[in-house]
């Protein structure tokens, strides 16, 4: 989130500021392709009207009220219809009325019902990330919230309720941390969902300096809230899965807390050099990210600096905060984009399916965008033409610093890069419609299909308003194909499930993830465009390493597909 260590500790070059100071990249001509996705915010209309409540909305004295929260995209009623969850933050001299975690049941019709209090879901405080699985493989998906304070777990009863089973899952923990990313994944492939909890700085309000008061609380010479710089960063924590509804914190046992130094911020769990095994990724602001390897007996090595992803092709940290993660150039394996603060890029690493990367962020084309702050993001094929697109969203922390510098306005325009194939993007933020150029201070985003017609919609968390509801419609795409997955004798939830679809030429995988974005979670039903193809071919790869395949499945439905059985169902929309 905030700016890089190479730079020195003036007051002019500290918090928030690049170290490469990036300017932008030229920009080409234009494709004059069409675009077929257009994107309206309709949340208003949704009946989603709750503001998220983080700080004051005209200053910023502390960090923690800059950094904002994510939220969800899921079915928790298994009714086949996604449902929205929505975190919350507080203000330090107290939580107003209605500040609380909302979950939205979806009423099939474009319009959501606001079920918190009867889901038992109501809680005030400074929440951030949020996961989703189904660790007690019950068939109904559970949350995990993080939380400035005491992170929670809930149940899910499966009858519409939820239930706090933290101190019985032996997930309280002692004193105040700041808990950031967080992600299920079956690290030890035994059928059962472990939790893996970044935390990002340690932070009180005693004790933490005032705007202003050194030389990391200054941005281009102007006092603003102090941090990451000069606090201390918190390290992680992985809890093992026992099996019986609780937790061991393996944290030590399993090197996790090795990875240290940095200021952790999303993670996300995913199979980066195609062993059969989950890794794990976590953006890290101004300082290293961690790529933290499984090392397939229990224990992880950090391997981010050799890998490639710790740091820019300059050999400089950047501010990580939001992770797509996707295989952007259909060879395969899952790449990884990375957001990052103004004036800098977003980085794009290429995989080369054996855990090594390569910055791509200039050749791609992404090098033209340098002037916002960037948040939640994610790699999906927003029109269906069979090329994965990228998508983020953005936001300044310093709502003081646009009446002094008007180029650096507080709220800024989500972003599309539109896929042009071969390795190429190119950036659209007009042409994809009002939801996209209308300026927020964003922060998450979920990506998912809400209405069921076959496309990508965007959930998007705004600092201090409502959230934004984006709707894609998409008018002259391509094909599509939607996978839902159930583990037996993997985890229920297949998290960590790989599918690779082959249609025409082309080849796309995509896994089954917990957490991405920033702080987010999104749909686990796995979204491909085809294009021109009127089917694909499937091989899908089951958390514990089974294998199966299934050929020739026809486009413009949903398939579930149940461990070992095959498509049990096919729903044509």
């Amino acid at each position: 989130m905030i700016g890089l260590l190479a730079a020195p500790a003036t007051a002019a070059w500290c918090q928030g500021v690049s170290s490469r100071n990036v300017k932008p990249a030229p920009r080409g001509k234009p494709s004059g392709l069409p675009f077929h996705a257009r994107f309206t915010d309709i949340a208003g209309s949704a009946g989603l009207h709750a503001p998220l409540i983080y700080g004051p909305p005209d200053h910023k004295d502390y960090i923690l009220e800059t950094v904002g929260c994510g939220c969800a995209f899921l079915d928790y009623d298994n009714d086949g219809w996604l449902d929205i969850f929505l975190l919350n933050g507080t203000r330090r001299e107290g939580a107003p009325e209605g500040a609380t975690n909302r979950l939205y049941k979806n009423n099939r019709d474009g319009t959501f019902t606001d079920v918190t209090e009867k889901a038992g879901l109501h809680r005030t405080g400074w929440a951030s990330a949020v996961c989703v699985g189904d660790y007690n493989n019950d068939g109904f998906d559970d949350i995990f919230i993080t939380y400035w304070g005491q992170n929670v777990l809930y149940r899910n009863n499966g009858d519409g309720t939820f239930t706090d089973v933290t101190r019985q899952a032996g997930l309280l923990h002692s004193g105040t941390r700041w808990g950031s990313g967080c992600t299920f994944l079956d690290y030890n492939r035994d059928g059962h969902l472990d939790l893996f909890v970044a935390n990002y700085l340690e932070f009180d309000f005693q004790s933490v300096p005032k705007p202003g008061e050194n030389a990391n609380c200054n941005w281009k010479g102007i006092p603003v809230n102090c941090g990451p710089r000069g606090l201390p960063p918190a390290g992680p924590a992985l809890y093992r899965n026992n099996g019986d509804g609780t937790f061991t914190d393996v944290s030590a046992a399993s090197g996790v807390n090795r990875a240290k130094g940095s200021y952790m911020m999303t993670a996300a769990a995913a199979d980066f050099d195609n062993d059969g095994w989950p890794d794990l990724y976590v953006a890290c602001d101004s300082t290293p990210s961690f790529l933290l390897r499984n090392n397939h007996d229990g224990t992880f090595t950090d391997i981010g600096l050799e890998s490639g992803v710790a740091l820019n092709e300059d050999g400089m940290e950047q501010a990580g905060m939001g992770l797509g993660i996707g295989d952007y150039d259909l060879d395969g394996n899952l790449d990884v984009l990375k957001t990052h603060f103004s004036d800098d890029t977003c980085v794009l690493y290429h995989n080369d399916g054996k855990g090594s990367f390569e910055d791509v962020t200039v050749s791609a084309g992404l090098g033209v965008e340098t002037r916002f702050i960037s948040w939640g993001a994610g790699i999906y094929d927003l029109d269906n033409d069979g090329l994965p697109d990228l998508f983020w969203v953005t936001g300044s922390v310093y709502p003081e610093i646009e009446a002094r510098l008007p180029n650096y306005p507080f709220k800024s325009p989500r972003v599309v890069f539109r896929n042009l194939g071969h390795g190429r993007f190119e950036e659209l933020i007009d042409q994809a419609g009002p939801g996209v150029a209308t300026p927020h201070a964003s922060r998450g985003c979920a990506f998912g299909d809400f209405d069921n017609d076959g496309d990508i919609d965007v959930l998007v968390m705004n600092l201090n308003e409502p959230p934004s509801l984006l709707r894609n419609d998409v008018t002259g795409g391509g094909h599509w194909l939607k996978v839902k997955l159930i583990g037996t004798k993997s985890n229920r939830a297949a998290i960590g499930a790989r599918v690779t679809a082959r249609y025409g030429d082309r080849v796309q995988a995509q896994e089954v993830l917990s957490q991405s974005s920033f702080y987010s979670a999104s749909d686990q039903r796995l979204h491909f465009g085809l294009g021109a193809a009127a089917a694909a071919d499937l091989d899908i790869r089951w958390p514990n390493g089974n294998r199966e395949r299934i050929n020739a499945v026809p486009a413009g439905r949903l398939v579930v597909i149940r461990e070992g059985a095959g498509i049990v169902k096919s729903q044509e929309w």
